[in-house]
This record gives C-alpha cells, sequence and structure tokens, in this order.
C-alpha cells in the first residue's frame, strides 16, 4: 500500500467524512424529522431500521434506515415478500435514497464512511469467497462504486468485484468522484431494483464460493482436522 493511501486512510478520508457529514445531518435535520414523522404515520413505529451489519475488518455496528416496508406476514407467520412489504411512500424513499439518511449518524460517528462499500448482511460473510472478504479492508459507506455504476441492477458478483477495486484504489479523487456521480444516478434514480425484484435478492455465494463449501465438507467428513477461521 502507497504511502499516500495509508495517509488518506487514516487521516484524509475521515476528515472528508466529517467535513461534508457534520453540516448536512445538521441542514437536512428538518428534513429528516419530517420524514420521521411521516414513516411513523405510514408503517408505525418505530420510524427506523435498526439493525447489525459487518463493518470495518468484519467488525459489528449497528446501521439505521427509514423503515420502507411494513411487518405484514402471511398465514404461516413469515414475513411476506417485500414486493408486498414496501408501501407507497418507501418506494418513494427509496427511489431517491432518502431512507438512507440516518446513515450520516453512523458516518460521523465513525462506524461508516461517506463512500465504501455498502454494508450488506452479517451472513454474508461466510458466503464471501476470499477475494469478495477483502471489500471488509475499509469503513462501509453510504455510497460507492458498485452505486454508481450500475446499483441493483448489476449481479453480486459484478457489484463485489467493483467493492474489492475501491478497496485497491481509494483515494480523495476517486471518493469525490463517487460522491459527484452520487448526486447523479439519485436524480435520474438508476438501478433502484433488480430485475424482477422490489429489492436486490439475496446473496447466496459465487459459484467459487459454494465450491470451496462443497470441498470443506467433504474433506471433513472425510475425517480431515478442521482449520481454523
Amino acid at each position: 500500500m502507497s504511502l499516500a493511501k495509508r495517509a488518506y486512510l487514516a487521516f484524509g478520508k475521515r476528515a472528508l467524512d466529517l467535513v461534508i457529514a457534520g453540516p448536512a445531518l445538521l441542514a437536512l435535520a428538518p428534513a429528516l424529522a419530517t420524514l420521521v414523522v411521516l414513516v411513523r404515520r405510514d408503517v408505525g413505529s418505530p420510524a427506523l431500521f435498526r439493525q447489525v451489519r459487518p463493518g470495518l475488518r468484519g467488525a459489528p455496528f449497528s446501521i439505521f434506515k427509514l423503515r420502507t416496508m411494513t411487518d405484514a406476514r402471511g398465514p404461516d407467520g413469515a414475513l411476506l415478500p417485500d414486493a408486498a412489504r414496501l408501501t407507497r411512500l418507501g418506494s418513494w424513499l427509496r427511489a431517491h435514497s432518502l431512507d438512507e439518511l440516518p446513515q450520516l449518524i453512523s458516518v460521523v460517528k465513525g462506524d461508516m464512511s461517506l463512500v465504501g462499500p455498502r454494508p450488506l448482511l452479517t451472513q454474508y460473510l461466510e458466503r464471501y469467497d476470499a477475494e469478495q472478504a477483502r471489500r471488509h479492508e475499509v469503513k462501509p459507506g453510504i455510497t460507492g462504486l458498485a452505486q454508481v455504476s450500475g446499483r441493483n441492477a448489476l449481479s453480486w458478483e459484478e457489484k463485489l468485484a467493483l467493492d474489492v477495486w475501491y478497496v485497491d484504489h481509494v483515494g480523495l479523487a476517486l471518493d469525490l468522484q463517487i460522491l459527484a456521480k452520487t448526486a447523479l444516478t439519485v436524480v435520474k434514480r438508476d438501478g433502484i431494483a433488480a430485475a424482477g425484484h422490489a429489492t436486490m435478492p439475496e446473496f447466496m455465494g459465487t459459484k467459487a464460493a459454494r465450491a470451496e463449501g462443497t470441498a470443506a465438507v467433504a474433506s471433513s467428513s472425510r475425517g480431515a482436522p478442521a482449520e481454523a477461521a
């Protein structure tokens, strides 16, 4: 890793986050408060969705979003599909990325960065191959290279490859470029959902990662010693 990249990751990136996220959070506080009231009227309380996600080096942290779905369940007690639970207001919030606004708090706290790979579900950690897992070498971001390169219209493999490319090329110029492209992407509302889905389908692992898992299970069944995690 170059000295310039180390310096940016150690000091510059955090400074950029605070310079932009701090004032933005203050300026958008009235709008965020209004959205909280609207969401509570739409889907009930709480207005914020909270979930633990893996961050830098896989360390867990709590992510917050404005709720966009109801908790409607079927006769079996299971949650209905996303498309059935997504409200009109929720769809509008997602289309304009306004459901992500509470994450500015996470940026100010230092759990997230403005730019970086999106924080995905914890269960995905064991589904990444070794290269994909490198996306956790930097803090997760509100926006990222994948979000301005097709967003949910991309396949999981394409998105994760872009995350790793970002890790290898992170710098001030790239972050500023992604932030500028993010504004354009939000205005154009590109790639909000994957084809045929209301959101993004669950990541089940790449073929390579699944093959590694199958080989590990086969090896274990033959009595081979398990490798320490």
